[in-house]
């Protein structure tokens, strides 16, 4: 069974989030092994500098990358990733299971991911070219995941 991490700064703080994620979760776990890791912001101040955020970024993209196994497959969520429909992320899962343990993807802080844990990723994903609060894109991340299986197992859910 395919372990699905989803590798994340920042917690959920509001509880309807909390609670799609954990439905989600008790979905997918006919399908894989599903976890969330959640990772500390760093701390940055109201007049952030570049610096500073590149600083953050560093250390971030450090916690990030102390999460993944030298085996594991990485996508990484960004902006600059390629926009797939659910049925190609559903193909895209079935392809990775053949060849790995471990699926990650990975959501940045509020500035995104380093360059550091791009590099790292074996796939830079995108659902939009909008900006979505994280808390929010988590559900929506897990949903996506959720119907990509369901789209391989023939289940009726994606329509």
């Amino acid at each position: 069974m395919l372990n699905v991490n989803i590798i994340c700064v920042g917690s959920l703080k509001e509880k309807f989030f909390t609670d799609a994620v954990s439905e989600y979760k008790k979905r997918l776990s006919r399908y894989c092994k599903f976890n969330i890791i959640e990772l500390s912001e760093e701390k940055i101040s109201d007049q952030e500098t570049k610096a500073q955020i590149d600083k953050t970024l560093l250390k971030e993209g450090e916690k990030i990358l102390s999460k993944i196994g030298k085996n594991d497959y990485c996508i990484a969520m960004c902006i600059e990733g390629k926009n797939i429909s659910s049925e190609e992320l559903s193909k895209k899962l079935e392809e990775i299971s053949l060849s790995f343990g471990t699926v990650n993807f990975i959501i940045g802080g509020s500035w995104g991911l380093s360059d550091e844990v791009k590099r790292r990723a074996d796939f830079k994903l995108s659902v939009s070219k909008m900006t979505f609060p994280h808390q929010l894109f988590r559900v929506m991340l897990s949903e996506q995941i959720y119907r990509a299986f369901t789209i391989s197992s023939g289940a009726k859910y994606h329509k």
